[in-house]
């Protein structure tokens, strides 16, 4: 009686170590993948990149299957304040369900308030350590 319930431990004890790294890669598979994308400069042409890059994420994988930060920092903040000549495309990519976040170190260094931002993004505390968090935990970090 004892040797058949040890060899029945045994049994689930095996079969358990065989199914958890396959109920966790799968697990792993249906979590949606990350994309963070940095922009730390003013140019225009790299803001309406880095945004059509974000539509192009979204179209191909699917809007609700992915999640998608744009990440701002350093020169790129005054493209994300209210009167920002990109303020619709903004608007057009919060719609989207992507995040985008702006880097509150930036904002203190050069005396922004929320208030100057677009009134709908989000905040980070350090925009570098926001991307560098998210890598670590296996987003795809993209600098157009």
């Amino acid at each position: 009686m004892i040797r058949r319930s040890f060899i029945q431990l045994l049994l689930a004890s095996t079969i358990l170590a065989i199914a958890a790294p396959a109920a966790t890669a799968k697990a792993a598979k249906q979590a949606k993948p990350g994309v963070i994308i940095q922009v730390s400069d003013s140019d225009p042409k790299t803001w309406n990149q880095a945004l059509n890059v974000i539509k192009n994420i979204q179209s191909e994988y699917g809007a609700d299957k992915v999640n998608v930060e744009l990440v701002v920092f350093g020169q790129g903040a005054g493209m994300l304040k209210f009167d920002s000549p990109l303020a619709s495309r903004v608007d057009e990519t919060l719609a989207s369900g992507a995040t985008v976040s702006m880097c509150q170190n930036t904002m203190k260094g050069q005396k922004l308030s929320e208030a100057d931002m677009h009134p709908k993004i989000g905040y980070v505390k350090a925009g570098v350590i926001e991307i560098i968090e998210k890598d670590k935990k296996g987003w795809t970090v993209v600098r157009p």
